[in-house]
């Protein structure tokens, strides 16, 4: 049963944080970004097995750590509060042309990000000729030009 209480406690806790981390941490990942989430894991690892390394214990952690997943998918399908507070929610970063500051500090990115996706998805040059860019969950950050 400490091993259904670790997987789920470690669960809960790397899902605050990567979701306190911000979306852009999951998407395009650097050098340094994979090196962490290998250090991460590693670091679960020893918290999820504790002194336990048996092959009994890692089974019982992989299928408790599956059915937490399975029941949080649920919880999300049933409230869309509850898979908004998971998963995030779209975030306009670019109105009519006019960056929005305060969400572009708080999503992580730079002006450079959001030109480089209107350069890459749209052909845009310049961010007066983006009319939204919209940061995606997944971090992706879509671009919607103004209409010709």
């Amino acid at each position: 049963m400490e091993t259904v209480l670790r997987g789920f406690a470690v669960y809960l806790f790397l899902l605050l944080v990567i979701r306190l981390s911000g979306r852009r941490a999951m998407s395009e990942m650097t050098t340094f970004d994979f090196v962490l989430v290998l250090i991460i894991a590693e670091t679960t690892q020893q918290a999820l097995l504790g002194d336990d390394f048996s092959i009994t214990n890692s089974f019982v952690l992989i299928l408790s750590l599956l059915v937490i997943d399975v029941l949080f998918s649920q919880v999300k399908a049933r409230s869309p509060r509850a898979a908004a507070w998971i998963d995030g929610v779209p975030t306009v970063l670019v109105s009519r042309g006019q960056p929005n500051w305060s969400a572009i500090r708080k999503a992580r990115v730079g002006v450079d990000d959001i030109l480089e996706a209107a350069r890459e998805q749209q052909g845009l040059e310049r961010l007066d000729q983006v009319k939204f860019a919209i940061i995606e969950v997944g971090g992706d950050i879509s671009i919607v030009p103004w209409e010709q």
